[in-house]
């Protein structure tokens, strides 16, 4: 677990550095985030407040609900009520180039947040993890799984996430990356015939849309055979795909439960990897992204570099936005209490 450990420590010393900073900073910041209905979300959004209003700023946090007109109306208005940085999360990166030309005429800094916006030359700086990594790290928790539980070929569906949000095109090459290899020499067979982001991706990230396609899969491809794994990008997704593999019958003694992966460490999806269902997740601290993010606002508000990594992966169509990768971390049965509960990102409470 050094990877968890490095993470550990780099939040004990961004906590210090935001002490330190606080109240020694002055600007008004603008958060922009897609919708409540994913916990993730909401936690992102708990932390930047309560770490921007640490560091001494002021802070305007609206969430759109899954709606593009609404987010460009709140990203308008904050650019009218005089924020200094916008700090936004996509619903759709490519609809913002208009509402960015307007906060660039107004000296307003953007950061784009974890889904990078795109087809704009005024997006300043992106604060994400690792996606790439991510999707590895999904395929090859899949497949790892799989082989636990015996020789393959294994039978295999994929889906994506939304795909306006350029987060799932590298969530899905990443895991391809690791998969196409093993689909190549017939260790894994996906069955339906449906690979591409432009056939598996899931708009909006919607559980209900990933259960009813799961259900056709079911019916279409799998009356007389069974599903031994399922390639999923998110727990949200994840819970609907286990409910329609709940209905025709997984889960039991017969019938044991296929590996499903996941991404967020949504308390509903820890449960249900306690529970022996959903197989496994990715945990992505938000609490760290939102240190890297509230030292991006310090660093340009005082006229300085913020802390860059990568400077070469994501182009959003116009540039190659400066970005800081943080590190996703895998999670099943066997490490959840230590990397969750260990690092106080989650009580014991919350998931017991």
């Amino acid at each position: 677990m050094k990877q968890f450990k490095k993470l550990m420590a780099t939040i004990a010393i961004g906590t210090a550095m935001l002490s330190g900073a606080a109240l020694a900073a002055e600007g008004y910041v603008g958060i922009s985030m897609p919708t409540k209905s994913s916990a993730r979300w909401i936690s992102d959004g708990d932390s930047m407040i309560s770490q921007l209003e640490a560091a001494g700023f002021k802070a305007d946090l609206q969430y759109a609900e899954d709606d593009i007109p609404n987010q460009l109306a709140q990203i308008e208005n904050m650019i009218v009520k005089g924020v200094d940085v916008l700090v936004i999360a996509a619903i759709d990166g490519t609809t913002l180039s208009n509402a960015l030309e307007n906060a660039h005429a107004s000296d307003i800094k953007v950061i784009s947040y974890d889904r990078l916006i795109r087809e704009s030359e005024y997006v300043d700086y992106y604060a994400t993890f690792d996606n790439f990594k991510v999707g590895v790290q999904q395929a090859s928790t899949l497949v790892e799984g799989m082989k636990k539980r015996g020789a393959g070929p294994y039978n295999v569906e994929l889906f994506g996430g939304s795909p306006d949000d350029n987060n799932a095109y590298f969530f899905y090459n990443g895991a391809m990356s690791v998969l196409q290899p093993l689909i190549d020499s017939g260790e894994i067979v996906i069955v339906s015939g449906q690979m591409g982001m432009d056939t598996v991706g899931t708009l909006r990230w919607d559980g209900a849309v990933a259960q009813a396609r799961m259900d056709n899969l079911m019916s279409a491809h799998y009356t007389d055979k069974k599903v031994d794994g399922v390639l999923s990008p998110y727990d949200g997704l994840s819970i609907g795909i286990l409910s329609s593999l709940k209905g025709v019958g997984y889960g039991s003694a017969d019938m044991p439960m296929p590996v499903v992966s996941g991404q967020d460490a949504e308390v509903q999806s820890v449960k249900s990897i306690l529970a022996g269902e959903q197989y496994s997740t990715i945990f992505k601290d938000t609490r760290e992204l939102a240190r890297v993010t509230v030292g991006m606002v310090q660093a340009v508000l005082s006229g300085t570099d913020p802390e860059i990594n990568d400077t070469t992966t994501y182009d959003n169509g116009v540039k190659v936005v400066p970005s800081y990768l943080l590190e996703p971390v895998p999670v099943d049965a066997s490490n959840w209490e230590e990397v969750l509960i260990g690092s106080g990102y989650y009580s014991m409470d919350q998931i017991k």
